[in-house]
C-alpha cells in the first residue's frame, strides 16, 4: 500500500514524527519519547513514512537510525509553487482594498 504525500502527512502523529526528524537523524526509542506513543505505533508510523520515501533508514550496529529524505519536501514545494501566483494576487487585492480602506477612513477623521 502506497499513500500519496498528503494521506501520509495527514495523520498528526506522522507529522510528530516527521517534526521530530528535521532536527536530525534519530532512533525508534528518541521518536517514542518525542511522539508520545508506544514503539509499536511508532514503527507502525515510520514504515508509512519509509514507504512512500519521506523517510531514510540507516542500521548502525543493532540500531536503526531514521532521517528525513528531502525529496518528497521537493516534491510538495513545487507542487505549491503552482499556486503561489494564485495566492499572491489575491493577498495583492487583499493588500490593495485595505489600503484604499485606510484612505477613505483616514479622509473622513480630517
Amino acid at each position: 500500500m502506497r499513500l500519496d504525500t498528503f494521506q501520509t502527512l495527514a495523520d498528526p502523529t506522522r507529522r510528530r514524527i516527521v517534526e521530530t526528524l528535521r532536527h536530525g537523524e534519530r532512533q525508534v526509542n528518541d521518536i517514542v519519547e518525542q511522539a508520545g506513543i508506544h514503539q509499536s505505533g511508532v514503527s507502525r508510523h515510520l514504515r508509512i513514512l519509509h514507504e512512500s520515501g519521506f523517510v531514510a533508514v540507516r542500521p548502525e550496529g543493532q540500531r536503526r537510525l531514521y532521517s528525513l529524505r528531502p525529496e518528497p519536501f521537493r516534491e510538495l514545494e513545487e507542487w505549491l509553487a503552482l499556486y503561489q501566483d494564485l495566492w499572491e494576487a489575491r493577498l495583492d487585492r487583499f493588500g490593495a482594498a485595505l489600503e484604499q480602506r485606510q484612505k477613505k477612513q483616514r479622509g473622513k477623521h480630517s
